[in-house]
């Protein structure tokens, strides 16, 4: 979708055109979708959080500027929205006060390769909490302070998690090394390489308007 054709959609989303409203949720369903999985414990939650945001979206569209790129807009919003779940729904699991966490250093996850499909699975794993913190500080770049203010928690308690996080997801990625996946689907393939800051899929269009 080229600029021109974008802005005049938004035009019509801030008019209230449930037609243009559809057409932004069924552009951006893929990317904003994509964010929700890896913050979410499956779809179904995932699809909870992105009809939240898209609820945001529509309701706070005027506060956006063209002068920014649309799709970083919409993703802060679509995270914003992924951490206002946790914070009504999680804030107290493993929220554990671990403040001798504060000066520990985890050394870098393993040199893999993995499917897209296999990672997010992996993180999705986590608990809550431990996968709102990994994604928070290792995909979007918060520092723990932040991340703290963000959830309500402590420092020491965001260094704690996110420790758990990798140390899990290193387990998991090990496992995928040595463990082939069988007709079940028990356990991970390699294919494609870890990096989480480019994670992206495209899913089908089955929530807000269905």
């Amino acid at each position: 979708m080229g600029e021109a054709q974008l802005h005049q959609l938004i035009a019509g989303c801030l008019k209230k055109d449930r037609k243009d409203q559809k057409m932004l949720y069924k552009t951006f369903y893929g990317f904003a979708m994509s964010i929700c999985l890896r913050y979410a414990g499956n779809r179904y939650e995932a699809s909870e959080i992105m009809n939240l945001g898209f609820f945001k979206v529509f309701t706070n569209l005027e506060k956006y500027s063209a002068e920014k790129p649309f799709k970083a807009w919409l993703g802060r919003i679509m995270m914003n929205a992924s951490v206002d779940y946790y914070r009504s729904n999680y804030k107290t699991s493993h929220a554990d006060d671990l403040e001798k966490a504060e000066d520990v250093i985890h050394e870098d996850m393993p040199d893999t390769k993995l499917r897209y499909d296999d990672l997010l699975a992996m993180i999705q794993k986590l608990p809550h909490a431990y996968r709102t913190v990994f994604n928070l500080y290792a995909i979007e770049g918060y520092t723990h302070e932040e991340i703290a203010e963000m959830l309500g928690i402590s420092p020491g308690t965001s260094k704690s998690n996110l420790f758990k996080a990798r140390d899990r997801l290193r387990k998991m990625v090990m496992e995928a090394d040595v463990l082939p996946r069988d007709t079940n689907g028990g356990a991970y393939s390699a294919s494609v390489a870890i990096n989480p800051v480019n994670l992206n899929v495209t899913f089908f269009n089955n929530g807000l308007f269905r």
